[in-house]
């Protein structure tokens, strides 16, 4: 019996307290709302903060005169009996005010709202996953740091800020720790460019930057541009013990290197290395393919066969519910056949599937080919989660729906599947099928 799969993707807003918020766009949406709530809230502890500075301005500015007057005459000034009694009066009473209200913390309402949301922001592995994504979308749509930084990404109409110098550091060491060199080197420069273009950083500096690049491209088998950036450093800060053992040690393989014999092909094979120096390859024999595909680059259909797609008019070979108003089916690609239906859920439908997935979507898992066991991968970033026909009319409507325009047996097929994907959100080129004692997942919970 045929079974089939709809996936639905959301890009909406949802609410949970779940970490890996880089891998669902609907649960970074929350972080807006959070942020957005601080930021009021900060703007409350600033104004509360202003006005009581006002006070003791003021205070000051009255007691500046008052002082100024007094000060002139003293005796004078406090033979007057109302001079003499307000004197005592501020020093015993009013002073003591004052001093209560410079000590008044304006800021406890911010700190319990700031302490009840961090509970919800993101962690360590959500900002790492987020930079990884950077990366993989730099690599995949063959973009260069400058545009990532400036946030002019092509097809994208969505107002971005830039990345500071301290930013592209940030990605430069998620790299580094990841012995991912080749993106360390393309991060650090980045963030050099800006500091030499004038942009100023409070956290980082070139030494700190020139010591990353040395060594990552050391890494990378340069060692003439490792040599390079060394001796940079150490203009800048000639007693860096790092960068002085570094450049001996430079300068002995490169004099060494330079003392074997090469010959003419050794040589040749050496200049063709470094000029195509790049993306060290992977685990995935296809990523070629695969990217380019993404990019759209990909495989194309002729003239020929792209005249043989059709948009028509579908009822199923006249099927009672759609004889009067068929469906519209478009032809996506021959071999294999591909077909897109259009308009088949309404609106309302799909915020009420949206709703009904909310509350469950959690990080997409895969089935380890070892053990079985299923777990999370970095090649799949998204959220997920399944819906039953039986929790809401709206799921039972859909899969009845899919049932009769496609022809399939939807009492084979798995749960209705609701997908969020993430920052540069993927799924890698994989085998999309189950064992048979699998394929089924029962929705009864049995007792413990």
């Amino acid at each position: 019996m045929a079974s089939c799969w709809l996936f639905i993707l959301l890009f909406t807003s949802s609410s949970s307290a779940h970490n890996d918020f880089f891998t669902s766009i609907g649960h970074m949406t929350d972080l807006l709302s959070t942020e957005k709530d601080l930021v009021t809230s900060l703007k409350d502890y600033i104004r509360a903060e202003e006005s009581k500075l006002e006070q003791i301005k003021r205070w000051a500015d009255k007691l500046d005169v008052l002082s100024a007057a007094a000060t002139q005459d003293p005796e004078g000034f406090l033979g007057h009996p109302v001079n003499a009694f307000k004197l005592m009066k501020r020093l015993n009473t009013e002073w003591a005010e004052l001093e209560s209200l410079v000590l008044t913390d304006m800021s406890d309402v911010f700190i319990s709202n700031l302490t009840i949301q961090r509970q919800h922001f993101p962690n360590d592995d959500d900002q790492t996953g987020a930079a990884k994504a950077l990366m993989r979308l730099l690599d995949t749509y063959q973009l260069d740091t400058n545009t990532i930084s400036t946030g002019q990404l092509p097809g994208s109409s969505s107002v971005s800020s830039a990345l500071t110098v301290d930013d592209c550091y940030d990605l430069g060491k998620v790299a580094y720790s990841e012995a991912d060199y080749y993106h360390t080197e393309l991060w650090m420069v980045q963030a050099l460019k800006q500091l030499d273009a004038g942009e100023t950083s409070s956290t980082v500096d070139a030494v700190t930057i020139l010591d990353y690049l040395s060594y990552s491209v050391y890494q990378q088998g340069e060692l003439e541009t490792a040599l390079d950036f060394t001796r940079r450093l150490l203009e800048l800060d000639p007693t860096h013990q790092r960068a002085k053992g570094n450049l001996k040690y430079f300068e002995y393989q490169l004099d060494k290197q330079k003392k074997v014999e090469e010959s003419e092909e050794e040589e040749e094979e050496r200049r063709q290395r470094r000029a195509t120096r790049g993306r060290p390859a992977d685990y995935l024999p296809e990523r070629k393919q695969y990217e380019q595909l993404c990019r759209g680059d990909g495989l194309r259909m002729t003239p020929r066969r792209q005249s043989r797609l059709f948009c028509r008019y579908h009822d199923n070979n006249r099927h009672p519910k759609y004889v009067i108003g068929p469906v519209k089916q478009e032809d996506e690609w021959d071999r294999p056949r591909i077909v897109r239906y259009h308009n088949i859920v309404s609106d309302a439908e799909m915020e009420k599937v949206k709703e009904l997935a909310k509350p469950r979507l959690r990080r997409a898992t895969i089935s380890n080919p070892v053990t079985g066991v299923l777990e999370t991968a970095h090649y799949r970033i998204s959220k997920s989660a399944w819906l039953a026909a039986f929790e809401h009319p709206v799921v039972d409507r859909i899969n009845q729906r899919i049932e009769d325009i496609t022809g399939l047996d939807v009492t084979t097929a798995e749960e209705l599947q609701v997908a969020n994907y993430g920052v540069g959100g993927q799924y890698e080129p994989h085998f999309d099928f189950g064992r048979v004692n699998k394929c089924l997942q029962s929705s009864v919970m049995s007792p413990i």
